[in-house]
């Protein structure tokens, strides 16, 4: 469950939800990354670390620049939980629609 508390708490930021945004449409650079924040480069590569350490994003080293990308993988773990909770409150919701389409409407005089 470590994984999760993880990578929830890293979600849990909108830079890092926007950093995310932009790693789906295709990998890039620590400095393209940080081009549209108006935040210090040493502020992105901690919000950076923060993705990396739940396993949202890997960094590899190309030359003298990182690249970064989504780590699939990690968004996984979230996905299932999320799935869970979705297929439950799904199945809940249908019910009560089905209880409440088969129950009498009381009439006020």
């Amino acid at each position: 469950m470590q994984s999760l508390d993880t990578a929830f708490s890293a979600l849990a930021d909108p830079t890092r939800r926007a950093i995310l945004a932009r790693l789906a449409l295709g990998e890039a650079t620590v400095g393209e990354i940080g081009e549209p924040f108006a935040i210090s480069a040493p502020a992105i590569s901690r919000h950076l670390k923060v993705l990396e350490d739940a396993a949202l994003i890997a960094r590899t080293r190309r030359g003298q620049q990182f690249v970064c990308r989504i780590n699939p993988v990690g968004l996984k773990t979230a996905q299932e939980w999320l799935d869970h909770y979705r297929a439950f409150w799904g199945g809940a919701l249908d019910r009560l629609d089905a209880h409440l389409k088969s129950t009498p409407q009381s009439r006020k005089p």
